[in-house]
């Protein structure tokens, strides 16, 4: 996933919009018009054309662009031609008729992208030059880091328990020279994370908390990834047909930790922490069950009336860790609510934040590097709704609406009134998509990156 080392021998590529195909073709030799003409090349999203000289070897390739309205349907057109066009090295002659050439240059790196852990498979075998004008430092770090993610969701729970995710963690903390801290299983009440306790001591692999640090100048910034390995619903036990994606609970960890590798791979001037709360929710004889009262470590107590809404609990104690030091801003990430998925489809990555300033960062930020964001309300009416009465909170109000609004409200109890944003992500492309494959996939972290300097005043 990086751009072709030499424009030797490159074949020069040539992106099209739909509109301008005729007046480019009447500038071009009748031999290549007429091969064009012949070929049916029509410029659509996708479609590309490479165009042979008198020896039969490539003297350039077409790729469509599509148009506007192609365009607005979907997202990196340019990455579709990636993987139509055959193996080589490409340089784009011309450049783009429209749209951002980092982020269409990142999609066609991203095309690239296959998971062959366990099966040999491949993406787009073309490589393109990086173009003059787009840091080609910048789009591989970017490939890199949602690569990452990718993998990271992408492995099912056997081989990524707890102490995997853990050992991601530490991978990475040594590559870009990060502090890392580890609390795991009992030591958990010992030091007051009671609740991630709770959630994993069913499982076989034992429950923790992940602290890892970077930088030492710069605004502070603290990601707080949902790390639930596999959640079968504990003894609320998920329905079969529910529980067959739960390998991606932890995609929330996942996100942060890509977001985090951009951050550490691009140097920026900050101070980052990130905290992973890393769980199974299992089924065993201690499990954590319907009617519990658990005391988190804020010391609000949180009666549990669904087992399978246990990521907030997670979160909720890292959270509480998180704002227990100054912290600029404040960000968790997780796969929380099915909710989130029926107000918002899978394409979209709702967040929630109280600042109208975040809220408009971060939708020009997305518009800007085409990773789509939502803005949802944290509904204040709706505070009543977490209130049990037995218990300060409770964990699955019941009723059934508003279920992603109530959970952010419930996460928003524990962050002491920090600048706070939480995204409710899904974390996984259901169907196959130019420059993002059926699988795992990172969702708002690009976003929040090219925020990142209005966010945090940097």
């Amino acid at each position: 996933m990086k751009f072709a080392t030499s424009e030797i021998d490159a074949i020069p590529l040539h992106v099209i919009d739909k509109s301008d195909l005729e007046d480019w073709c009447k500038g071009q030799e009748p031999a290549v018009r007429t091969w064009i003409e012949s070929a049916g090349f029509t410029a659509e999203i996708g479609r590309v054309l490479v165009v042979p000289d008198a020896d039969g070897r490539p003297r350039m390739a077409l790729a469509g662009f599509g148009d506007t309205g192609s365009r607005a349907r979907g997202r990196f057109a340019l990455a579709a031609a990636a993987r139509a066009l055959p193996a080589g090295s490409y340089r784009i002659e011309g450049g783009l008729p429209a749209g951002d050439p980092e982020t269409e240059c990142l999609g066609w790196l991203l095309a690239a992208y296959a998971f062959d852990r366990y099966r040999t498979q491949t993406g787009a075998a073309a490589q393109l030059v990086c173009p003059e004008g787009v840091d080609a430092r910048k789009v591989e770090t970017i490939a890199a880091a949602e690569a990452l993610t990718r993998d990271l969701i992408n492995t099912p729970a056997s081989d990524l328990g707890p102490d995997a995710l853990e050992d991601a963690c530490r991978d990475l903390a040594e590559a870009f020279g990060a502090q890392i801290t580890v609390t795991t299983g009992d030591d958990l009440l010992e030091r007051n994370f009671p609740m991630i306790h709770a959630v994993g001591r069913a499982a076989t692999e034992a429950p923790r908390l992940i602290d890892l640090r970077w930088g030492d100048a710069g605004p502070t910034l603290t990601l707080v990834g949902k790390g639930v390995c596999f959640d079968t619903g504990g003894l609320n036990l998920k329905p079969g047909s529910s529980m067959g994606l739960m390998k991606k609970d932890m995609g929330g960890a996942a996100t942060v930790l890509g977001l985090a590798r951009m951050i550490m791979g691009l140097g920026l001037r900050v101070r980052l922490r990130v905290l992973i709360p890393a769980v199974e929710n299992s089924v065993a004889g201690n499990a954590f069950r319907p009617g519990d009262i658990l005391t988190s470590r804020k010391g609000l107590t949180v009666e549990i009336n669904n087992t399978d809404a246990e990521g907030r609990l997670v979160l909720a104690d890292a959270l509480s860790l998180a704002t227990e030091e100054p912290s600029d801003l404040v960000i968790s990430m997780a796969t929380l609510t099915g909710a989130a998925r029926v107000a918002v489809g899978p394409d979209l990555a709702p967040f929630y934040t109280d600042d109208d300033g975040v809220a408009q960062a971060l939708g020009e930020a997305a518009s800007a590097v085409s990773d789509p964001v939502w803005r949802m309300p944290f509904w204040e009416p709706y505070e009543k709704m977490l209130e049990p009465g037995i218990a300060d909170l409770d964990n699955a109000p019941s009723g059934g609406f508003a279920g992603s609004i109530t959970a952010a409200l419930f996460l928003r109890r524990f962050t002491a009134g920090a600048r706070y944003i939480h995204f409710d992500i899904f974390g996984w492309q259901p169907e196959p998509a130019p420059a993002r494959p059926k699988g795992g996939v990172g969702m708002g972290a690009r976003a929040l990156l090219e925020a990142l300097p209005k966010l945090l005043g940097a």
